[in-house]
């Protein structure tokens, strides 16, 4: 799998995961037995879906190249395809984090105004 991936997580979970040098499965991640990604055509939805009302979101924008961890793309609930990890991120990985703040029609944006990677 080339190109970038995101991870959207709270500041804080950055935060906690620059101390420990890996990024933390969310409770979804480790019910589901895998990391949830996103592409970058899909990251802004997946925030939209999972994460809405939350005001301290990131997302972390992940070169697929340096995850060590085994990467799947499989179909969601509605068929889509996903990227999914089975196995650690390390912070390594990440390229930028990119914040995201929601609209007021519940849609959300990558703040720093960055396009593709």
């Amino acid at each position: 799998m080339n190109g970038a991936l995101y991870k959207i997580l709270s500041a804080a979970e950055w935060r906690a995961a620059q101390g420990s040098g890996v990024v933390a499965w969310s409770a979804a991640d480790l019910g589901d037995g895998f990391m949830h990604l996103s592409t970058y055509g899909q990251a802004l939805e997946t925030a939209r879906r999972h994460f809405s009302g939350r005001k301290d979101l990131v997302a972390l924008e992940i070169d697929a190249s340096r995850v060590a961890g085994a990467l799947r793309l499989e179909p969601s609930c509605g068929g889509d395809l996903f990227p999914h990890l089975y196995g650690e991120l390390s912070v390594d990985a990440v390229l930028r984090v990119r914040p995201l703040a929601e609209d007021a029609a519940g849609g959300f944006r990558f703040v720093d105004g960055g396009g593709k990677p």
